[in-house]
């Protein structure tokens, strides 16, 4: 329940705070190329319920019919604002929304596609389903180099889920074994820092 009014009050403020940078990036995005402004992806949440995702658009329409889910830092399907978006996780922004709305919350494990948790050995499925999907969390926080990794991998999706997937969702399940509002606060405090550096 507090954790729930901790959601809603700050991502309130949230979106208050960054109003100005909303309509600068909504500008931006709209400028560089022919598309809507945001991205709205389903998203597996809490329990198994599907939700879409809000986010900055960060690549040319139609992307997920061109390519797969994973995007590496060289993927051609990146618009030029998009990689400045992604770099400094401009594009995470909108899901302020999702988490007023109570669809995700600011920690959490990071939201998957649906048809990529249904691949997850079942008792892990069921555990990492049993909390709602963050904003930040473990996985964030360790820095995986992910856009990196995937970069002139002739299967981005395929690499990510031998090289960066298990390592994830063992940060994932290491969160929910230990999470508490301490916990929360302190990758919530680390995201900001590594943000501003």
């Amino acid at each position: 329940m507090f954790k729930r009014l901790f959601d809603i009050i700050f991502s309130l403020i949230g979106l208050v705070i960054t109003s100005p940078i909303f309509l600068a990036v909504s500008y931006l995005v709209r400028k560089d190329s022919e598309g809507p402004i945001f991205y709205r992806p389903k998203r597996s949440g809490l329990h198994g319920g599907v939700f879409t995702m809000y986010k900055f658009r960060t690549m040319v329409i139609n992307a997920d019919k061109i390519g797969g889910p994973s995007t590496a830092g060289d993927d051609p399907r990146l618009t030029k604002v998009g990689k400045i978006l992604r770099r400094y996780k401009l594009d995470e922004l909108p899901q302020f929304i999702n988490i007023f709305k109570g669809d995700m919350s600011f920690v959490g494990p990071r939201p998957e596609i649906p048809s990529e948790v249904d691949l997850y050995d079942p008792k892990i499925k069921e555990k990492v389903l049993s909390v709602k999907p963050g904003l930040t969390d473990l996985a964030s926080l360790a820095d995986l180099h992910e856009e990196e990794i995937l970069m002139g991998s002739a299967d981005p999706h395929k690499t990510y889920r031998e090289k960066i997937q298990p390592q994830k969702i063992r940060l994932q399940l290491e969160y929910i074994e230990k999470k508490s509002f301490w916990l929360d606060i302190k990758i919530l405090f680390r995201t900001v820092l590594n943000i501003l550096k």
